[in-house]
């Protein structure tokens, strides 16, 4: 259905984060982090325990979830080039059935954070650019500096946008321009990527744990709050079906939780990941190097790096981060009091996940890339549809699956090209299985291999209860998450024939997903 809308339509809240483990919220059993309003989504919704990502990076899953389809076919494989700017997605969806969408926080579907990671080549490109100049330099933060730019009727389907586009103390986009309105200093704001950016205090053996020197009401993860429960009371009282992504910039590094949320845990407090002295012996020799490379010694902010066995740094790290979560846990309640006080609690569905998760020291790594760990492999997830009654599932599902599902829940029509599934059956009986397997993709672009040795191409499927990662090296993993959750034992030498079934089933994954649309 795309016609006209009546108001027994669904508005959506789609809260989603960055960089956050599955295992990093109260309602998968994890009693140090504490998120009542995240876990009351859960339990009046299907929390999806066995939910994995398209791809492990920001960009790439960010656009999966957005299109439905994987990266090998939206074309955003890695963090160096933007979301096309005619692609079609769930969002442009509602917005053409008359719904009222709103994008609030970290958007991530062009490159302007993440531009360090664009290499160039040195040779012409592939194909022009059919769109006009600047078409995707809407999360350029320098465009903020002297107001806001222009933005079309329509960003990838989102009629009201309000960015916030960096990480940790630094406050860039809309963010700046909504927090210089409160009285802070521009100097205060744009901050460093490095050691030289201010702090109250900060660990000292990396500089992205540390207490920044604003309040707390002028962070990320306020602005989202604010920002999301205005649109939501602007359009209850327009009396129109709304959909609102409330997209939080946290718990991504650097760690800096404001105020008092960066105490709310006591770092030696913290435990340590079972697997944080894991040799890594059967590993692939990019991921022993990486687990070798300490924080301090990072070229660069986003480098992916390990503890080099330094314990107190992953206690101080995971402390940071619950505070990071925390803080977003009570600015979820502050959006979803929102929609009560709009009277829509009854009339909406909520989504909760994030775009990838951390190592956050499981096998002595830190953050992500070229990690095909659970770690940063799976995600939370939980969808709460009015009229549905809670319940938990493991039925395999992808980031892909999001956007069908929201579609197949509002009754409107997909578009050509779609590689996810609804996950409507799941909600109606936990038990249905909608998929046999997860495909995950994870490319380096050429050019940016010069950043390091690491693999260019990282293929994993998951199915049957195991995991197979291929890396365009020639290594590969095969782990049993039934009876390994932790993936310290890999298989493939010891179960060849194994190994050769699960590699002809990533073969037939990658032939199915390869692209036919229109």
């Amino acid at each position: 259905m795309t016609g006209g809308i009546d108001s027994t339509q669904p508005n959506v809240l789609f809260i989603i984060t960055d960089q956050q483990r599955a295992d990093h919220v109260g309602f998968a059993g994890n009693d140090v982090v504490r998120t009542p309003h995240l876990d009351s989504i859960a339990d009046r919704g299907t929390v999806f325990e066995n939910a994995w990502v398209a791809n492990p990076v920001c960009m790439p899953n960010r656009s999966s979830i957005m299109t439905g389809r994987m990266p090998s076919a939206h074309g955003v494989i890695f963090n160096d080039r933007s979301l096309e700017w005619g692609a079609n997605t769930h969002v442009r969806q509602f917005r053409e059935a008359g719904y009222r969408t709103a994008l609030i926080g970290k958007s991530h579907l062009q490159h302007g954070l993440s531009r360090n990671a664009v290499v160039e080549t040195g040779l012409q490109a592939a194909f022009d650019s059919p769109y006009p100049a600047g078409w995707n330099t809407l999360e350029h933060a320098e465009r903020y500096f002297d107001g806001e730019p222009e933005f079309p009727d329509s960003f990838y389907g989102f009629d009201h946008v309000e960015l916030a586009i960096d990480h940790g103390s630094r406050i860039t986009g809309h963010h700046m321009r909504w927090a210089l309105e409160k009285g802070a200093s521009l100097e205060a704001l744009l901050v460093p990527y490095t050691p030289a950016c201010p702090a109250e205090r900060r660990h000292h053996s990396w500089w992205q744990i540390y207490r920044p020197t604003y309040v707390e009401e002028l962070h990320s993860s306020r602005f989202v709050a604010e920002r999301a429960a205005a649109f939501i009371a602007d359009a209850a009282h327009a009396s129109e079906p709304w959909l609102v992504w409330a997209s939080f910039p946290d718990p991504h590094h650097p760690m800096c939780p404001p105020g008092k949320w960066f105490d709310r845990h006591d770092p030696d407090e913290m435990a340590l990941p079972r697997t944080v002295d894991d040799p890594l012996h059967a590993a692939p020799e990019h991921l022993r190097r990486t687990a070798r490379l300490h924080p301090s010694r990072q070229p660069y902010w986003v480098y992916p790096c390990g503890l080099g066995g330094d314990h107190d740094l992953a206690r101080a790290a995971i402390a940071a981060t619950y505070g990071m979560i925390e803080l977003i846990d009570d600015c979820v309640g502050q959006i979803l009091a929102a929609v009560e006080r709009a009277g829509a609690q009854d009339n909406t569905i909520v989504v909760f996940t994030s775009d990838h998760g951390d190592m956050m020291g499981d096998h002595g790594l830190l953050l992500k890339g070229c990690m095909h760990y659970r770690g940063t492999l799976q995600v939370p997830m939980v969808i709460a549809s009015p009229g549905r009654r809670a319940a938990r599932t493991v039925s395999l599902v992808s980031s892909l699956d999001l956007g069908p599902t929201l579609l197949d829940l509002a009754g409107l029509d997909g578009y050509d090209g779609i590689q996810g599934v609804s996950l409507a059956p799941v909600l109606d009986d936990p038990a249905v299985a909608v998929r046999e397997s997860v495909l995950i993709e994870d490319d380096i672009p050429n050019a940016a291999r010069s950043w390091g040795d690491m693999p260019a191409k990282t293929r994993t499927l998951i199915a049957d209860g195991m995991k197979y990662t291929r890396h365009s090296t020639g290594e590969d993993q095969l782990f049993c998450l039934d009876d390994d959750p932790d993936e310290l034992t890999e298989l493939s030498e010891d179960y060849p024939t194994l190994q050769a079934s699960l590699l002809e089933g990533l073969a037939d994954a990658l032939i199915e997903v390869a692209d036919s649309a229109r």
